[in-house]
């Protein structure tokens, strides 16, 4: 181990608002800089325009957008990922901006004795060690797929995020393209996020939430997709299909969508979606299964929202 650079890595100050995540890295020494406790009485809030667009505060709980009727009723991709969250203790307390910053759930990041790119060291061990939940679609030096399951939702949605520096930045903006193994966002030291700024709902809408899992509770997805439709007089007018866990960044599922753009809503053009899923997927050696979860789960949220 590179302790040196361990030590570098984590002298750095760290954000603390609930500390759901923050609070297990440190007990296990993975985190050991200072620490900046945030108050959250100003950006708690869901604000609503007059033409219906949400924003939500970034110290917004996981459990209010989760329950919150209004937003449920406008967003309810986005108030289903909430629902799926870890647990309803953790809901409680864990915000949105905590959830967009949080850290990777790498076990050789999560080992204090084990360097790693995120910890300033040189390569990624888990790229020739144990990748079982790693990435399908190889994006950069490190291999471990972005944690952040509202990032995913919020990619499907489109929102953009402001900070106390920068606004409209969206979620490619925030995470970056998966390039840079050394870091889980793309904000600067000491940049803070303020507000989640979503688009106004389109008429007919639908959108679903769905996550394949290894227990049946309180487990972090091995693949999540979120998914959105308009379907009118029988078409797709609209899709939007964002999917986690499968790499270092929240992905859009470009290639589904343009199948589906203007076409059929029937079982052959859901089939075809589900298939193009994992186009440009390059998986490790043990994360091929990730492709047909992602696949199986496209099929049956469209199928889903076809009906």
């Amino acid at each position: 181990m590179n302790s040196t650079a361990m030590r570098a890595s984590s002298a750095a100050p760290e954000f603390r608002a609930a500390g759901t995540d923050l609070s297990e890295r440190r007990r296990s020494g993975v985190s050991r800089g200072p620490l900046i406790d945030i108050a959250s009485a100003a950006d708690s809030a869901i604000e609503w325009s007059a033409d219906g667009a949400a924003s939500i505060g970034a110290f917004t709980t996981i459990g209010t957008i989760a329950t919150d009727a209004r937003l449920t009723q406008a967003y309810p991709g986005i108030a289903a990922a909430a629902q799926g969250l870890a647990t309803p203790q953790v809901r409680h307390l864990a915000t949105l901006g905590g959830n967009l910053a949080q850290r990777s759930r790498c076990w050789y990041f999560r080992n204090p004795h084990i360097d790693c790119l995120k910890k300033s060291g040189a390569h990624c061990p888990a790229r020739n060690g144990n990748h079982l939940y790693s990435v399908a679609f190889d994006l950069g030096p490190c291999v471990a797929p972005h944690p952040s399951t509202m990032a995913a939702a919020l990619s499907a949605y489109e929102a953009t995020i402001t900070t106390d520096r920068r606004s409209g930045l969206s979620i490619a903006d925030l995470l970056g393209d998966g390039s840079n193994g050394k870091a889980d966002h793309a904000l600067a030291s000491g940049e803070m996020i303020r507000k989640i700024v979503l688009q106004i709902p389109r008429a007919g809408e639908r959108a679903l939430y769905k996550r394949a899992i290894g227990r049946s509770h309180a487990e972090w997805p091995l693949v999540e997709v979120c998914a959105r439709a308009v379907v009118a007089n029988g078409t797709f007018e609209l899709v939007r299909i964002a999917a986690g866990g499968i790499a270092p960044v929240p992905l859009r599922l470009s290639a589904s969508e343009a199948v589906l753009k203007d076409k059929p809503a029937n079982a052959a053009t859901i089939a075809e979606a589900a298939r193009q899923a994992s186009a440009g997927a390059k998986p490790l050696p043990k994360t091929g299964y990730k492709l047909d979860l992602l696949s199986g789960l496209v099929r049956d949220l469209l199928e889903r929202l076809a009906a």
